[in-house]
């Protein structure tokens, strides 16, 4: 069989997966529409998700589980809430680190990757539209209507095979992280770049692993917690 011909099979099979993945964090963390986007939303759009670099930031965080984790854990340190550790852990006691990484390349800008085709995917069904803000004649900001079409679909998606839930659950982690941090892009690059293998991660080079560094800090904050409740 030919090289090129299995090329071209593995690239639409991780066209369809990223387009499954970026449905399903869409669908989980875009916002219902307000009355001024009412105004010029396209017809049949049930929510929005405004700007592709808060859409780059958010799926960072979706496609490395061990990042996310070492947020939620800056978090307990910071509020003390168990919770976070108890999910921190959830996440770093399997191999989700491993088996659920899509890494990312670092730009000027922090992680990216062109979503192009897998957003020809959802938008050629209407399954998302995509419109832009422009003055004069330059584009300001991408905004990812989820039409109901797409709503339904990542919903079927995910009572029809099980395995596919695990991106909502993460999404919605990551739509609280994202809250918690500030609505805008900025607020989020902010945030990941106070990640010193993230920040020091070379232009142009993939961002690097911190599940080992990630889960010795769990075990740390764990054996403290033992202590403190002993105490």
């Amino acid at each position: 069989m030919d090289d090129d011909y299995l090329d071209d099979e593995a690239d639409e099979g991780d066209r369809f997966s990223d387009a499954i993945r970026i449905l399903l964090l869409i669908a989980a963390v875009a916002a219902p529409l307000d009355e001024g986007d009412r105004a010029t939303a396209p017809a049949n759009a049930v929510a929005v998700l405004k700007a592709e670099s808060r859409l780059q930031k958010l799926d960072f965080w979706l496609r490395n589980p061990d990042y996310l984790a070492d947020e939620l854990l800056n978090d307990y340190e910071r509020s003390r809430e168990v919770i976070l550790l108890d999910i921190a852990g959830d996440i770093l006691d399997s191999d989700e680190p491993e088996v659920c990484a899509i890494p990312m390349v670092r730009y000027l800008f922090g992680a990216f990757e062109a979503l192009d085709r897998a957003l020809s995917v959802l938008v050629a069904p209407r399954l998302l539209i995509v419109t832009q803000q422009r003055r004069n004649q330059r584009v300001l900001q991408d905004n990812y209507f989820l039409t109901e079409k797409g709503r339904q679909l990542a919903r079927q998606a995910t009572e029809q095979f099980p395995e596919l839930a695990w991106y909502t659950q993460r999404a919605l982690l990551v739509q609280a992280l994202a809250e918690a941090t500030g609505h805008s892009a900025l607020a989020l690059r902010r945030r990941q770049y106070l990640q010193r293998d993230y920040a020091e991660t070379p232009l142009n080079e993939i961002i690097p692993s911190i599940a080992a560094r990630t889960r010795a800090r769990l075990a740390g904050l764990r054996s403290a917690q033992l202590l403190g409740d002993a105490a």
